[in-house]
């Protein structure tokens, strides 16, 4: 029986039997004692939407070119991957290790499939995460970032992705990038039905002809794990909240730049499962994001105005549990019987660690330490 105690931490010792947080007074005898310093312990947070297969991370600097528009970005993207030398398993394994350290526990990766690209991406992410399957649970969804209609064959790579990878269904805006409203999701709830796999749509466009498709999307939604990533539209528009509620259609945001931010308290008020992710790091759309979900937790909630210590836990909420849940992982609030799946960070409260994002002092996955202040202690093979 494998066993440490957690101590000199806050806002209690933790014992970890087997992988598991325990009774403290089951203690067994030989328990390994791992001073925490006097830190405090949070819930290990999720990241719910990355593009890990695009990123740059720990490679040669990528100057970007001007774009304005979704599709300008999407050409630019597909011109600088072709001019990346290091491999995707490379790049997405050298991200992984990074956001480990930082004490991200999983990731939904988002992973290009297209003609073009065939099912590379789905396999060099593939490859990084099971490098890494002790340090990280990593869900991949196949992504049409290309276009699904507009690129026959993609929905055909998709099903196959299925059985050489990936775990989820991407989609992206069936009105602005498509064209077609009905015809996308006729091919996406289709797949879903024939394989059970679970959803995730990207939905950047706004307004009413946003608002049209996330309603369709919820109709359609009943008896499929559905989530749409993004929802500009829904930033200002809460009268489809309940909707949402109701079809359990799940959201992620990403709280990035200028673009609209999804608003916490209203929607997980509403029943609605919120989660959180970094998008792009530092890939051909942009040069900043790290994979940091402690960070990330920072700029929800200064995007959201967050104030008080509760609506600043409410954003780590976001990010640990909302994530969590999006995953189908099992929820930690470091109580007996949770997975021992923490980080212990130097902060005397958690609304102070959500302003200041510090990194942690130790990250523990199921009861191991696998980072200390910031670096990885058991690099995968490579």
């Amino acid at each position: 029986m494998d066993s440490v105690l957690f101590t000199n931490i806050r806002p209690h010792d933790l014992l970890v039997v087997d992988g598991r947080i325990a009774d403290p007074s089951t203690r067994p005898e030989n328990t390994v004692i791992v001073d925490g310093g006097g830190a405090l312990a949070l819930p290990a947070p999720v990241d719910a939407h990355i593009h890990p297969d695009k990123t740059t991370w720990g490679h040669t600097w990528l100057s970007r070119t001007p774009a304005s528009t979704l599709r300008e970005l999407i050409e630019g993207e597909v011109k600088a991957r072709a001019g990346m030398t290091a491999s995707v398993a490379e790049r997405a394994g050298a991200l992984m290790d990074s956001a480990v350290a930082r004490g991200t526990r999983a990731w939904r990766a988002h992973v290009d499939v297209a003609p073009e690209y065939g099912l590379a991406n789905v396999h060099g992410v593939r490859e990084a995460a099971e490098a890494r399957r002790h340090l990280l649970d990593v869900q991949i969804v196949a992504f049409p970032q290309l276009g699904l209609l507009t690129r026959p064959g993609t929905a055909e790579l998709m099903e196959r992705s299925l059985g050489e990878g990936a775990d989820v269904i991407g989609g992206l805006d069936p009105l602005g990038i498509d064209g077609d409203l009905h015809g996308h999701l006729d091919v996406l709830f289709g797949l879903a039905e024939r394989t059970g796999a679970p959803l995730d749509i990207h939905l950047h466009d706004g307004g009413e002809q946003g608002l049209a498709q996330v309603r369709e999307i919820a109709r359609r939604a009943t008896g499929t794990r559905v989530t749409i990533s993004h929802a500009f539209c829904l930033a200002e528009a809460r009268e489809l909240d309940d909707l949402l509620a109701e079809s359990n259609v799940a959201l992620t945001t990403c709280a990035l730049g200028a673009d609209p931010v999804l608003p916490v308290g209203p929607l997980t008020a509403a029943g609605v499962l919120l989660a959180a992710g970094s998008d792009g790091v530092r890939d051909p759309w942009t040069p900043f994001g790290d994979g940091d979900m402690i960070a990330r937790a920072h700029l929800l909630a200064y995007r959201t105005d967050a104030r008080t210590d509760e609506e600043l836990a409410a954003c780590y909420a976001v990010a640990a549990h909302g994530g969590a849940a999006l995953l189908g992982l099992e929820r930690v609030d470091l109580k007996a019987g949770d997975p021992a799946d923490f980080v212990l960070v130097p902060a005397a409260s958690l609304a102070e660690a959500v302003v200041d994002r510090p990194a942690p002092l130790l990250v523990v996955r199921g009861g191991a330490v696998i980072a200390r202040e910031g670096r990885l202690l058991e690099r995968s093979p490579r």
